[in-house]
């Protein structure tokens, strides 16, 4: 995909993630007022805090898309990583807030008056709250943005905490504390995506090696254009946002002159980056 079309996503599911939460915010602390509850209150800022880390994902966006420069000769794709972490701090900063609340509130004995409200709120949250994590998933499969599907998993944990208030608000009458544990575990279910979150960034910072089906479609591509086996080796992949380096080595027939062994590099390079658009790099050596 161009790279322009694969920003515009980006920025597009970042507006309509922002939109929508101010607007479930103001549904969910509003029963939260009128229920007295500090986990559909906790809530209420979880889903304030996705309009937060969808600016986070334009913002990383607009920086990523910056060109390459002196300083910068691949680009500021990484701003995405970092913008991912980000976001996973703020979200810790959440969940620590949403146990302390809980603490307090069952310290001193306050129980929430959930009615019919707080279910319809909670419902209509779980439904909403999915359908754009899907929504955000679908934009992630077709540009790779790292802040997107950081923003699917914020959405994807909000949905998850509802339906947890959701199942509290029907055991609330046997259980007067069960609003302060709701809260708990919301907060649970936040740190684990924190953790998801930032250690993906952080091991795309790091370097990773290339998938096996990376490597599989690359020899494939290898063997398609050059009309023999090459015994591809030495992988490596560097991620700059949309923008990916390929390192690896060749062994060719030593009957094969450097012009010869020059253009098929070439050729294979030009045929990886119109099929998986990576920049790729070639270093050849003698067969055996």
């Amino acid at each position: 995909m161009n790279p322009d079309k694969i920003n515009k996503k980006g920025i597009l599911e970042g507006t309509v993630s922002i939109l929508v939460n101010v607007l479930l915010f103001a549904l969910k602390y509003w029963a939260g007022i009128v229920s007295g509850s500090v986990a559909l209150l906790a809530d209420a800022w979880h889903t304030l805090s996705d309009s937060l880390t969808s600016i986070i994902v334009i913002a990383g966006v607009r920086l990523a898309d910056k060109k390459a420069d002196r300083e910068h000769p691949f680009g500021h794709g990484r701003w995405e990583q970092i913008a991912s972490i980000f976001i996973g701090f703020v979200l810790a900063i959440v969940a620590y807030e949403f146990i302390r609340e809980a603490y307090e509130k069952f310290r001193s004995h306050e129980a929430a008056n959930y009615g019919m409200i707080a279910i319809i709120v909670t419902v209509i949250s779980i439904l909403v709250k999915e359908g754009l994590s899907q929504y955000a998933f679908y934009i992630y499969r077709k540009t790779g943005i790292s802040t997107v599907r950081a923003d699917a998993w914020h959405h994807r944990s909000d949905a998850l905490s509802s339906v947890i208030i959701l199942i509290g608000i029907f055991l609330k009458k046997w259980f007067w504390w069960i609003d302060s544990l709701l809260a708990v575990i919301v907060s649970l279910i936040l740190f684990w995506v924190v953790y998801d979150i930032i250690k993906k960034a952080i091991f795309s910072l790091l370097g990773e090696r290339p998938s096996s089906e990376l490597i599989s479609r690359i020899e494939e591509i290898a063997k398609r254009t050059a009309g023999r086996d090459l015994y591809l080796h030495h992988f490596h992949i560097h991620v700059y946002g949309s923008h990916k380096e390929l390192t690896f080595h060749i062994r060719v027939p030593e009957e094969m002159n450097i012009k010869e062994t020059h253009q098929m590099a070439d050729e294979i390079e030009l045929k990886i980056f119109k099929e998986l658009n990576i920049r790729a790099t070639i270093h050849a050596e003698p067969l055996g």
